[in-house]
């Protein structure tokens, strides 16, 4: 299996952003920015590594990649001079490594795996040593134009501040992803110049620099141009997160879906739904999780991720699941909150139930587990942990702390007391 390596830029500070947090920390369906790039390069079909250049909120970051990506390496960029300087700080992790090397950046979580390795075969296949990823924008104020010569090859990337009115004509622009041959293009990081008016090395440089070597450079185009959208504000988050959800919902509906008011419904790409099932309005699903056919879902419906719903289940509106897994011709009714749960097939939950899963003093989250046709009361709090067996039946308003066994009755409710007269004699007072 061919080899590959990431170098992914993740140290800017994201001033629009207006935060504390590190640019590449703020979140699109519980995940960070940083994640659903690093997700997208893990997912290669390559033997791949990647190294994470992190700077702002260095601390934050490498937490983050210790907590969920020990296998990214990572290097800090104490001085941001630029995108150039920032792969540069990559160079003594990659050293003499033969063979290519993708260069992107962490706050793109647009980007797919699919397309990344369009990228590396369209390289492969041109026996390219720099490819620039492309894209184009019927209107593309803003972006680096792509400058060809009439072999095709790339012959330099112009910003729009700098180019002439022919250059902004073409609507060809710079994606800000690349891959290079690692041995032949890694001098040019020791190479690139600051003489422009931010003072900063410029990764877009290095094409020149190519060039300028006699090194072949190619321009792979991205056929979806939404791919390579970067998030620096508050603004492009929003937008981006629109995209990500909209691409989801009309895959699911396609595969046989039905989303009732697809506006409302935003759905994780990292979740799998069965046809036939129905997603109401109002429904947010994130992180990864597993929704078999003829389900309901919603409305109002929130699932917090690791969750698996069997066939043929019902999630009423006003309920949360979180680390939950519910088997087939189930039922959770309005209002009611599912954490560390493993439910059986053919049980039913009462409105307004509780799953008391976490201990805020030890900090420590426990599981409980209901067995086959079990039935809970409205308004019942399942204290963890705690299994309740085949059958069982939980009266309403009940407290459960310890197990119950099959075919029992638990109840642990207060005896209903009746004052004979107690509104009369009030008003008689009054």
């Amino acid at each position: 299996m061919e080899e590959i390596k990431a170098v992914i830029l993740a140290a800017g500070k994201g001033t629009r952003m207006k935060s504390l947090k590190p640019k590449v920390l703020h979140e699109i369906f519980a995940k960070p920015l940083l994640g659903w790039v690093l997700d997208s390069v893990s997912d290669l079909p390559f033997k791949n590594e990647s190294i994470a250049v992190i700077g702002h909120g260095a601390h934050e970051v490498e937490e983050y990649l210790n907590k969920n990506y020990k296998y990214v390496k990572s290097t800090v960029q104490k001085q941001q001079l630029g995108t150039g300087h920032a792969v540069s700080q990559a160079v003594p992790l990659l050293g003499d490594y033969r063979g290519n090397v993708l260069i992107l950046c962490g706050d793109t979580p647009l980007l797919t795996t699919k397309t990344l390795t369009d990228l590396i075969n369209f390289h492969n296949s041109e026996k390219s040593d720099l490819t620039v990823m492309t894209t184009i924008f019927d209107e593309p104020f803003g972006y680096g134009r792509i400058i060809r010569n009439s072999e095709n090859e790339v012959l330099k990337i112009v910003e729009e501040k700098d180019a002439t009115s022919a250059q902004k004509e073409i609507k060809e622009v710079n994606a800000g992803v690349y891959c290079v041959n690692w041995l032949k293009i890694k001098k040019a990081f020791s190479e690139l110049k600051n003489n422009n008016s931010q003072g900063e090395y410029y990764l877009t440089d290095i094409i020149k620099w190519a060039r300028g070597n006699n090194f072949k450079v190619s321009g792979y185009i991205c056929p979806d141009n939404r791919e390579i959208y970067g998030i620096n504000s508050r603004q492009n988050l929003a937008i981006a997160t629109k995209i990500m959800k909209d691409k989801k919902n009309d895959e699911l509906m396609s595969q046989g879906v039905t989303l009732v008011d697809a506006d409302t419904i935003y759905i994780s790409p990292e979740t799998q739904i069965g046809c036939d099932t129905i997603i109401f309005p109002n429904t947010y699903i994130e992180g990864k999780n597993i929704i078999a056919k003829n389900c309901k879902i919603g409305p109002m419906t929130r699932l917090r991720g690791n969750c698996e719903v069997g066939e043929g289940c019902k999630i009423g509106n006003f309920v949360e699941l979180k680390n939950a897994k519910v088997a087939k011709n189930s039922n959770v009714c309005h209002l009611s909150y599912i954490g560390d749960a493993e439910i059986g097939s053919n049980v039913n939950i009462g409105a307004g139930t509780i799953f008391a899963n976490y201990n805020s003093i030890t900090k420590e989250k426990k599981k409980s587990k209901l067995h086959n046709g079990v039935s809970i009361g409205s308004n019942s709090v399942i204290v963890a942990p705690v299994e309740i067996k085949e059958n069982a039946f939980i009266g309403a308003l009940s407290c459960i702390t310890k197990d119950v066994e099959k075919e029992s009755l638990a109840l642990s409710r207060s005896p209903q007391k009746e004052v004979k007269n107690w509104v009369k004699n009030k008003k008689e007072k009054i």
